[in-house]
């Protein structure tokens, strides 16, 4: 039922999407639906919210949480960048900030959540990086995470309106050689 969800909101957006519409793609009925989501359709969106958060960091795994090396950093964007590229306008993270986000208070909360779980991965990467003197110490890993995650979905946003991924491409090369140049 929430595939079902992701996917009636990615094609027509949330604002169009009724629970009959899910019913329909899911082969169930709305007892059926009211049964798993007694809350009914914020409920349901709160779901949706999680699986699409879920589905960003499984979607960069392994390379995320195995940043040691330059190559390693490498091997992620090039991951997140081709990801993102296939998913077009159906990206995940996009459905999450621009459409469940603005509907409910807990999808909101699961946001925050897939934020900060994605930027500890990348301050982890970037501390064992320092640890190994491959990035200086000067920077504050939080901040460099916090500022490369916001460069990510700036990236995004625009992949998202233009259907090219170059922007995001830039973005990610021009943060990895900041980091890497910055000794």
């Amino acid at each position: 039922m929430v595939e079902a969800a992701v996917a009636e909101i990615r094609e027509r957006g949330i604002g169009a999407v009724t629970l009959d519409d899910v019913g329909r793609r899911s082969g169930t009925g709305k007892s059926q639906l009211f049964h798993y989501f007694p809350g009914g359709r914020e409920q349901l969106l709160l779901a949706v919210a999680q699986w699409e958060a879920d589905r960003v960091l499984r979607d960069q795994q392994p390379h995320l949480g195995q940043l040691t090396s330059w190559a390693a950093w490498r091997r992620w964007r090039d991951a997140v960048v081709e990801r993102y590229r296939e998913q077009g306008a159906h990206c995940p993270l996009g459905v999450l900030i621009t459409e469940a986000d603005r509907h409910t208070p807990a999808a909101q909360a699961v946001t925050r959540q897939l934020l900060g779980q994605w930027q500890h991965h990348v301050r982890v990467g970037i501390e064992q990086m320092q640890g190994s003197g491959d990035i200086s110490r000067d920077v504050d890993p939080d901040a460099a995470a916090g500022a490369l995650i916001a460069a990510i979905q700036g990236g995004v946003v625009i992949l998202l309106s233009t259907g090219s991924p170059a922007h995001l491409e830039s973005v990610l090369d021009l943060c990895l050689d900041y980091l890497r140049t910055y000794r």
